[in-house]
């Protein structure tokens, strides 16, 4: 009977060829795979904001955020809907369900704005704006923009007009974000005592720059063959064409925007400044395009940094601030590494095995071409090259060489048995095909059940469990058809091997013959004490619940990436002057430090945080720079240093590659309370805060609730408003227009647009009494002291508002010190929620991370479950039995046991990394029993042998590919579980948890395995005469096998 290994023995040219074909597709994919550090993961996201300038937070809370939130949330799909509202600003993040499509979620967000709009402010001047984000990826390149000789205003203006238009042609870029102040503008100051000199109104003043600069077309004029275009002076470009503008006129004599105005260029927002290498500083923020490489993408960037520097004013310099690049290179070069040492490692356990060169060709061509055809697929399916697909392949090295062993060892025990070559590679790979496949197939079924999660997990893990079961199927191929192929050429018979085996590989397999000897006497011990090693069994099973549930779990390892993210959070009444100066206070501190390399920062209201909040990016020098220190370690240094700065509190958390949920907080965690009554939010937020401060395993707790801002509260007297003539639309117009930086008109220019902002001069805006000078003009024209029907008198507000589902909302952060794992944080902060008795009124949840880490704990146990499922049935389909697969699954307690105690042996948390490594060894134990059992089943069947002989020569008969197999896929884990260098927080958990795994696995499943298959087997034969099959009594007591 001709077997499927034949026709491609008996062709090794086409075989070649074929070979050759994989490894080209392998190659051809590898040139063309993007390199990111993670699986790209597009969490569908769409940011909404909309500005009001000067509108207090809770004028943008309840007049943009509550319409535009009733909009929105009856759109289908949404995950979560945040809003936060600061001054002058509102910012709504949905996110969408992950199956949810962005285009068509972008398109009903656009009718939800459209639909909300006539209930918006009529002095909203702009449209609210969306755009589509992805929470989880981090800017790829920050760039500062730093003169000695023009202002902030300036190069913020060359960095919008030149820099970011070069940057977005650039191919991998997909958004360029300017910060650290904002473009050229017209200021106009006005003199609120001039004004009522004048007799004129602050409202005015807006209406009539407007009608002087108007930008529009005049038509042209023709006689016969000529055309005339019409041109007109009707723009005023600069502070000096507005100053003569005449305003009014007061007794026949014109009134001119200079006699009641300081008119002067400047910039639209003054209340916006970054720093970079000690200088006041422009940021240009790189984010890459989806799916884009992101090497390729900052290669191409500082590519056309030249270019880009000829095209920028002589005056500016461009540093590069943060890059992401370099981690990602050194992590993936380590990961590399531990792929070339893996492969090494296994071609070196073959050698030791089978002590001939020749021979240990064969798996050392099968690993390559096995791994090389795996990048082919990754491109057709359009992963990327990243820690977890490269180390997925590194891990695969063990698996793709045992195919190759199984085949090779049985042919070359046929070679030594005297037959040829071909005879022998036709008759192994006969006789081992269904165990290759079977192996195979059972191992792949472990990772069935990711593609059907729809999760985080599940979109996280896709690519590995893809590129591992691809690596296999290829493997597979190899194995039956290269490999059978190369052992009809290559092998001979030890006796006909011209050069003895050297003296390492002798002593090896006398040391490995002595252990086999060793392990049949203590296999019979075994077999005739079944109830000790059933019992054995059972203690491993218990042992795995308990370790399972007293093992720190957290949700990803978290990485030093050579970035740190730092918040900034002022008193709630701090200035933006002060602000700027604590700014520059806290980067020198952090700039002092010997492991950073470079920091930049902001602060200020041009986007969305409050009043009293900053932002640094801190990019540390590598790990070899700095003597091996954490970025925690790092961090620790940078949080004591920083509190020599008063008024100001600096958080500061690494920056992960891996970031879940879409809203920003000043730490990594997040921890939300909810509630229908705001008062109750306001008194119940800051007792879980403080109660958490004192918690000693978080750090950095704070909220996002400020509430005690300073407010000026004004009380018009109605009754004289209507004696003097003033509406109260009338008085806020007033005051808006002195104090709400109000954008009057707009100044076209050829490659920009810069607006005309009218405000009071700042001696007007300093102090709350200064309100007495303003006056408002009434309907009969008439100059009416604010004071005359106003009293005030200053309170507390909100710097921020903050929603969620529409609900009223606080979010508290913390970060971990290092060694703590999320899941005891998530259990200290329930005990101190049940502790303090939080009403019912108040609902607190985990979001981000923490909601992450609490999804993925509820389907562990059902993925574990899954996995095992899918495996049975496949065994149970290959083996037409119900009884074998129960007794392969046996290996998997061992298993398991072996892999936790690991990881509580070198002080692990439990993570995601860690559970994929307990789903490998799934797949990877059962091999063992599988090798046995056929075995064992081939002799009961062929030869007639009673199941306790043929499980017993079974085990003598496998035990050198099992132990060839299993300590291939040791030393494939080996370079993960010891590797150092960037990166090694992610590869160690999965390395240390195989590695475990496998070693207390051979201890144990040798033995326990044929004493199971022996218990199942009688149950199986019980079973069946109870079903009226009878059949003889085939487990009396074997004589003593030879």
């Amino acid at each position: 009977m001709r077997g499927f290994s034949d026709i491609f023995i008996h062709r090794p040219i086409a075989t070649v060829l074929l070979t050759i074909a994989v490894v080209c597709a392998g190659v051809l994919g590898f040139r063309l795979l993007p390199v990111s550090p993670l699986p790209q993961i597009d969490f569908p996201t769409i940011m909404v904001s909309a500005t009001l300038a000067g509108a207090s937070a809770d004028t943008m809370a309840s007049t943009v955020a509550a319409p535009l939130e009733r909009a929105l949330g009856r759109i289908a799909g949404i995950n979560e809907m945040t809003s936060s509202s600061s001054l002058g600003s509102t910012r709504l993040i949905l996110q969408f369900e992950l199956k949810r499509d962005i285009n068509g979620a972008a398109r009903d967000v656009q009718a939800a704005i459209n639909a909300a709009r006539p209930l918006l402010p009529s002095s909203l001047r702009r449209n609210p704006t969306y755009r589509k984000v992805n929470p989880s990826d981090a800017p790829v390149m920050v760039i500062a923009l730093t003169s000695d000789a023009l202002t902030q205003g300036q190069m913020y203006d060359a960095a919008s007009t030149t820099l970011a238009q070069r940057l977005l042609q650039i191919d991998g870029v997909g958004d360029v974000n300017i910060g650290g102040s904002s473009l050229p503008a017209v200021r106009v100051q006005l003199n609120p005592d001039a004004l009522a000199r004048q007799g004129v109104s602050l409202t005015a003043i807006g209406t009539a720059i407007s009608n002087a600069n108007r930008s529009q077309p005049k038509g042209a004029v023709e006689q016969g063959d000529h055309r005339w275009q019409i041109e007109a002076n009707d723009q005023a470009k600069t502070a000096e064409d507005y100053q003569p503008l005449i305003i009014s006129y007061k007794n026949g004599a014109a009134v001119r925007l200079s006699d009641v105005a300081t008119v002067f260029d400047s910039v639209e927002n003054l209340r916006n400044a970054g720093r970079a290498g000690g200088k006041p500083s422009v940021l240009v923020t790189i984010t890459r395009a989806p799916n884009a490489n992101i090497i390729e993408t900052v290669d191409r960037v500082y590519a056309t940094l030249p270019e880009m520097r000829e095209l920028m004013p002589a005056s500016v310099d461009l540093q590069v601030t943060m890059d992401r690049s370099p981690t990602i290179r050194a992590s993936l070069h380590e990961v590399e590494r531990a792929l070339v040492i893996a492969v090494g490692l296994v071609i070196l356990v073959v050698f030791l095995f089978i002590g001939r060169v020749r021979a240990t060709l064969i798996p050392a061509v099968a690993v390559p071409v096995s791994l090389i055809g795996t990048f082919g697929v990754m491109y057709l399916c359009g992963f990327s090259l990243n820690n977890l697909s490269l180390m997925a392949l590194t891990i695969a090295t063990g698996f793709v060489v045992d195919d190759a062993i199984v085949v090779l060892e049985n042919a070359a025990r046929h070679v030594e048995e005297g037959l040829s070559p071909m005879q022998a590679a036709l008759k192994g790979a006969r006789e081992v095909g269904f165990t290759v496949l079977s192996m195979s197939l059972s191992l792949i079924a472990v990772f069935i059940p990711f593609l059907f999660l729809s999760d985080l997990v599940g979109r996280l893990f896709r690519e590995f469990a893809v590129t591992l079961a691809a690596s296999i199927a290829i493997s597979l191929l190899v194995s039956l058809t290269t490999t059978p192929m190369m052992c009809a050429r290559l092998l001979r018979a030890e006796r006909d091997e011209k050069r003895p085996p050297i003296w390492v590989v002798r002593k090896f397999n006398d040391g490995l013959a002595a252990v086999q000897r060793g392990y049949g006497n203590s296999l019979r011990w075994a077999l005739n004490h079944g109830v000790l090693m059933m019992l054995s069994l059972l203690v491993a099973v218990v042992l795995n619940v308990y370790l399972f549930a007293a093992l720190p779990k957290g949700f990803f390892p978290e990485q030093d990436t050579g970035r740190i993210q730092g918040f900034m959070r002022g008193d709630q009444s701090v200035s933006f002057q002060s602000m700027r100066d604590k700014l520059e206070q806290l980067m020198g501190i952090v700039m002092a430090d010997p492991a950073v390399a470079t920091v930049s920062g902001s602060t200020g209201s041009s986007g969305f945080g409050s009043s009293n909040s900053g932002s640094m990016q801190i990019t540390l020098k590598p790990v070899g720079e700095r003597a091996k220190e954490s970025s925690q370690q790092v961090i620790a240094r940078l949080r004591a240093a920083s509190t020599k700065v008063a008024g100001v509190n600096l958080f500061m958390s690494p920056v992960q590659d891996l970031r879940a949920g879409g809203r920003s907080s000043n730490a990594t965690y997040q921890y939300t309370l909810q509630s229908n009554d705001l008062q109750a939010l306001r008194t119940w937020e800051p007792r879980l805060r403080q109660a958490l401060i004192n918690e000693p395993l978080l750090t950095d707790v704070n909220s996002d609730q400020e509430d005690k801002g300073q407010e000026i509260g004004l009380i018009y007297d109605r009754d004289a408003m209507t004696r003097y003539g003033i509406t109260p639309g009338i008085a806020n117009q007033t005051l808006y227009a002195a104090l709400g930086q109000n954008t009057v008109s707009t100044i076209y220019q050829d490659r920009n647009q810069y607006k005309v902002v009218v405000e009071a001069e700042p001696q007007y805006t300093q102090q709350p009494d200064t309100l007495r000078k303003f006056t408002v003009i009434n309907t009969r024209g008439e100059a009416v002291p604010l004071s005359a029907f106003t009293s005030w008198a200053p309170t507390n507000a909100p710097l921020s508002v903050n929603h969620q589902g529409q609900f009223a909302a606080a979010t508290i952060s913390f970060n971990l010190p290092e060694g703590v794992a999320l899941a005891q944080a998530q259990e200290v902060i329930d005990r101190v929620v049940v502790q303090i008795s939080m009403p019912n009124t108040v609902t607190g949840s985990f979001q981000g991370t923490a909601r992450s880490l609490q999804d993925s704990q509820k389907s562990q146990v059902l993925l574990l479950v899954a996995a095992v499922l899918a495996v049975y049935l496949v065994l149970g389909v290959l083996y037409e039995s119900y009884i074998h697969p129960l007794t392969i699954l046996s290996t998997l307690p061992s298993a398991g046991l072996g892999a936790l105690l690991a990881l509580w042996t070198v002080n692990m948390q439990f993570t995601l990394i860690a559970l994929i490594g307990i789903l490998l060894l799934i797949g990877i134990v059962k091999k063992n029993a599988i090798m046995m059992i056929d075995f064992a089943l081939e002799a009961e069947r062929k030869r007639g042998m009673l199941p306790r002989d043929a499980i017993y020569e079974a085990c003598l008969l496998r035990f050198r590919p099992i132990m060839m197999t299993t300590l291939a896929a040791m030393f494939g884990a080996v370079p993960l579980a010891l590797g150092s260098g960037d990166g090694a927080e992610l590869r160690q958990p999965l390395g240390i948890a195989i590695v475990g795994g496998l070693v207390m696995s051979q201890l144990l499943t040798l033995y326990t395995t044929p004493v199971v298959y022996l218990y199942l087997d009688r149950a199986g034969k019980r079973v069946a005469r109870w079903r009226g099959k009878r059949g003889p009594d085939t487990h009396a007591v074997p004589s003593e096998p030879a």
